[in-house]
């Protein structure tokens, strides 16, 4: 009797022992199989980049990987095939792919499911890592406008207009260069290589300089490593024959006093610039100034000038201008003159006989308008000569005269006899 219950308690602690080994090794194979974490970084959309997951067997026995799963949008397994073995100490790489459908962080997860054979039983369990990755999308190079018509410009000037190059895209795009494919136009304003950024923009200057008159055409094409990797723009433009420009000196001509009904006349010159000029017609916008010496139609060659003559002829006084336009199909030119007209001055000379008074000390001069007065002194002080010079009279008009003697003591004589003076016209 004490041997059999010496034997069970015996089969008891074996069976305690066998199931203290079973669960170290079943503690010991969850944690003999190992995954290192992986992130795939920036990955293009429309692309895939794979990478590798080592899964390695740290146990002492061996175990066999019978399933694999994988969540997170755009992440997949991609071998290798299930179920495989692994020995102790031996690892394997599985190979998970990130193929994003849209740009942005994604995050997603993988799991491994292994068993292994412990005291004749089989036991599973699961390992997880992560996985990380960012889908970015393709640069892409776009231009603005689409294409460029730099109007009509003459042949030796230029005409600039500006060009906008964007990157639409979700990474940077570098444009290595930029080429013409025909003549008269130019393009400046970046050194290239150029970087865009992601949702940047810059502008380029296109430029138009014929060299010849006629219609021109380039293409206008840009080299980069976006996905779009050349971009062009139709380019137009018309060189015309430039046009002359009309120009007069002096730009104002002044005559001052001219007399009326009498002429003076100055020297000015109009040329032409920038081509030739066929001079039409001139005009005065005042009759009073009239405009000399040329003869129509008169072509002045680029770089040249031809004098002519203006002249004042007033028929009134009094100050006056005139606006002188020069005339050559849709080219013109001004200039202005400006004059004074003045009557001419008249003097009434006068003389008289010495008086017989004694102690005469001057005489002073009256003046009428109508015979007999009434008299109004024209002299500013006492008069010590028998002459004297009336220049306040106007032209057309006739004037009476009287003298008057005044003696030491201040007493002045009456009035002498009157004389008549008729002022003529002019």
């Amino acid at each position: 009797m004490r041997l059999l219950i010496f034997q069970w308690r015996h089969a008891w602690w074996n069976f305690i022992l066998l199931a203290f080994l079973l669960s170290a090794a079943i503690v010991n194979s969850q944690t003999a199989l190992s995954l290192s974490p992986i992130t795939f970084g920036d990955v293009t959309v429309g692309s895939s980049k794979t990478l590798p997951v080592s899964v390695s067997n740290n146990g002492k026995t061996s175990l066999t990987i019978f399933q694999e799963s994988v969540t997170g949008t755009g992440f997949s397994f991609s071998g290798p095939t299930l179920p495989l073995t692994l020995a102790p100490q031996q690892s394997v790489s599985f190979n998970v792919t990130f193929s994003p459908e849209t740009g942005g962080i994604a995050a997603g997860g993988m799991s491994v499911v292994a068993q292994r054979s412990l005291g004749g039983k089989e036991k599973r369990w699961s390992t997880s890592i992560s996985l990380t990755g960012t889908g970015v999308t393709l640069a892409y190079l776009s231009v603005s406008p689409s294409s460029m018509n730099l109007g009509s410009v003459p042949v030796g000037s230029s005409q600039q207009q500006a060009l906008t190059l964007s990157n639409s895209g979700g990474s940077s795009l570098t444009i290595s260069s930029a080429s013409l494919s025909g003549p008269g136009f130019s393009v400046g304003g970046l050194s290239f290589p150029y970087t865009l950024a992601a949702g940047a923009s810059a502008n380029v200057s296109v430029v138009f300089a014929p060299a010849a008159a006629g219609p021109g055409s380039a293409t206008l094409s840009f080299s980069s490593n976006a996905s779009d990797s050349s971009v062009g723009v139709a380019l137009s433009g018309i060189g015309t024959n430039p046009t002359g420009t009309l120009g007069v000196t002096p730009g104002v001509i002044s005559f001052g006093n001219v007399d009326v009904g009498s002429s003076q006349t100055q020297n000015g010159s109009v040329s032409a610039s920038g081509g030739s000029v066929t001079l039409s017609s001139t005009t005065s916008s005042n009759s009073q100034f009239t405009i000399g010496g040329l003869t129509f139609p008169l072509t002045i060659a680029a770089g040249q000038s031809v004098p002519f003559t203006v002249t004042f002829s007033p028929m009134a006084g009094g100050s006056t201008s005139t606006n002188i336009s020069f005339l050559a199909g849709a080219v013109s030119a001004s200039q202005t003159a400006t004059g004074t007209g003045v009557t001419i001055q008249h003097a009434v000379e006068l003389s008289w006989s010495a008086s017989q008074s004694p102690s005469i000390s001057g005489y002073n001069v009256y003046r009428a308008t109508t015979a007999g007065g009434p008299y109004s002194k024209i002299n500013p002080s006492l008069n010590q000569t028998m002459n004297y010079s009336d220049n306040t009279v106007g032209s057309g008009e006739t004037y009476y005269y009287v003298t008057t003697a005044v003696n030491s003591d201040g007493v002045e004589s009456g009035y002498s006899n009157q004389v008549t003076a008729q002022v003529p016209m002019p």
